[in-house]
């Protein structure tokens, strides 16, 4: 009886949720939307599940984690792999993280690097790899914490502050700025990543009575160029994002820089560009990050606001700065970061996030605005636990078909050149259909992966339409097993790192054969033809 209770319980649920998603506002399937998790390693809050886990086990989580972002349509994960002034890599400059093996300065065993592996794995399903810093934090727990003696706080002390039981490095010491970019670029360098990318933590959140120690380096550094501290510590980090963008383009300009800082610049009353919101901790006042003269600037190429409040807060009122996002992104890209784990029980005394279409609404709101370019889920562990039944909600329809990452012009704006051949025979398995390496694109680029439609030969061919995908991917031969209505056209197209698509593509047509699925059809080939 209780079962059969639940069971209309959930079927009542998921008939609401799923239909008033659809009604009141139309939600057509976007073709490229940033579609990503933040996977957070800090005190293992996602990856690895405790510290320590042996390297095979490691692994076989991260790969169930990759497989489930395929399986729901996301094309990027963003992983924490310097939380506290260590690594999830071989690093010349830090220790290995606690995280990962249970003692700082200890390197897996058996031997593997974590990141090449996650890089190689994301990158075999199409997932791009945002590589997540920290730059500032060094030590987050100062009564709990295990350094080794090569950590950067014992062997450079000046470098730092202490504040709130936690360690900072000491954003104004020119030597800090040169030592984060460094890191940055041993990344950049010696891994395939297709991402750099920080969050909220800049200067620390502040709390009452308690001041930064940073007094003395402002009276040395300053030199009379401003009137108070606080620009001054603005510009310590203006100068330190402005090092990472200049250093990315001279090293590897495909790499994209993103900040995910707290959702609010400015509030309004403080500054009339900012937003009508009335919180604590906005990123210009409190955090010293002025986040939106880095989209200004052009020094980042996206932003991740966090926009951890609900559709009905009276402090950072969602409605009120996913438009405010909007208006001030200055032609970047725009990828909302959603409170998840809000959803999953984690409320902050907001009692909106109880209401089943809190996240389905915040979803829906966002789409109507261009310059807001996808979404990105904190966290790996609470799209894992599937609060309100997310997941079903995602698969069924916002993320019931693939997409593509947006593409960034300023960028790269030159389109890969097309495959110049595409064949098509039945099988008893399928589709089979084949296609030839294209030449580079004027710029020099390979194509990075490929995208094949079906339509049937009633359609338009319209590759605006992600519904009609049915292949993302690297390799050069695709089965359809989907293929029920024939006979059907195939289309084929190309796509750069950076995801502009071939401007032209190759096509063939998959008809009915007398001999399918006899012992002879695998014989019967598709004539080519190029539409």
């Amino acid at each position: 009886m209780l079962i059969g209770r639940f069971t209309l319980w959930f079927f009542l649920w998921f008939a609401s949720t799923f239909f008033n998603t659809s009604k009141g506002q139309h939600h057509s399937p976007q073709k490229y939307e940033f579609r990503a998790v933040w996977v957070a390693t800090l005190n293992n809050i996602d990856w690895p599940s405790r510290r320590g886990l042996p390297p095979e086990e490691q692994r076989k989580e991260f790969i169930a984690l990759l497989d489930t972002l395929q399986k729901y349509h996301f094309n990027a994960v963003i992983v924490q792999i310097r939380p506290t002034a260590d690594a999830f890599y071989p690093s010349r400059y830090e220790p290995w993280s606690a995280y990962l093996t249970g003692t700082q300065g200890e390197a897996p065993y058996p031997y593997y690097d974590p990141l090449a592996f996650m890089i190689e794995e994301a990158h075999k399903r199409n997932i791009e790899f945002h590589a997540w810093f920290n730059p500032y934090r060094a030590v987050s727990n100062l009564q709990a914490a295990q350094l080794h003696d090569e950590h950067i706080s014992n062997k450079c002390p000046a470098w730092f502050f202490d504040y709130n039981g936690k360690k900072y490095f000491n954003p104004g010491i020119p030597a800090v700025r040169d030592y984060i970019v460094t890191l940055i670029k041993e990344v950049a360098k010696n891994y395939d990543i297709d991402g750099v990318h920080f969050d909220d933590y800049f200067y620390p959140y502040q709390v009452p009575e308690e001041k930064i120690d940073d007094y003395a380096t402002y009276l040395r550094y300053n030199q009379k160029q401003f009137d108070n501290i606080h620009d001054w510590r603005r510009h310590n980090v203006d100068l330190l994002i402005r090092a990472i963008h200049d250093t990315l383009q001279r090293l590897k300009p495909h790499i994209k820089f993103g900040i995910s800082p707290i959702g609010v610049w400015r509030n309004a009353s403080k500054d009339s560009l900012g937003s009508a919101t009335k919180i604590w901790h906005a990123s210009y006042d409190a955090l010293y990050a002025d986040t939106r003269k880095w989209l200004r600037e052009g020094w980042i190429d996206y932003i991740a606001p966090q926009l951890y409040w609900s559709t009905r807060s009276r402090y950072g009122n969602y409605d009120v700065l996913v438009p405010w996002w909007h208006k001030n992104s200055f032609g970047r890209h725009v990828y909302v970061g959603h409170a998840l784990y809000k959803v999953d029980g984690e409320d902050g005394g907001d009692n909106t996030w109880h209401d089943p279409q809190e996240l389905p609404r915040q979803l829906r709101k966002k789409v109507a605005y261009d310059a807001i370019k996808g979404s990105i889920f904190f966290s790996a562990k609470h799209l894992y636990r599937n609060p309100f039944h997310i997941l079903d909600s995602l698969a069924q329809y916002f993320y019931r078909y693939p997409a593509l990452p947006p593409p960034m012009p300023w960028k790269d704006s030159i389109a890969a050149e097309a495959p110049p051949k595409l064949t098509a025979h039945l099988s008893r398995q399928g589709v089979q259909l084949q296609w030839s390496t294209p030449p580079l694109a004027p710029d020099g680029e390979p194509a990075a992966y490929y995208v094949l439609y079906r339509f049937s030969l009633a359609e338009p061919i319209d590759l605006s339409r992600p519904d009609k995908i049915v292949y993302i991917g690297k390799d050069e031969h695709f089965i359809d097993t989907g293929a029920h209505d024939l006979p059907a056209i195939y289309v084929v197209t190309a796509c750069d790192r950076l995801h502009n698509e071939s401007r032209r593509y190759a096509s063939a047509v998959a008809e009915p054969s007398p001999v399918y699925g006899s012992q002879h059809a695998g014989s019967t080939l598709i004539p080519y033809r190029k539409y």
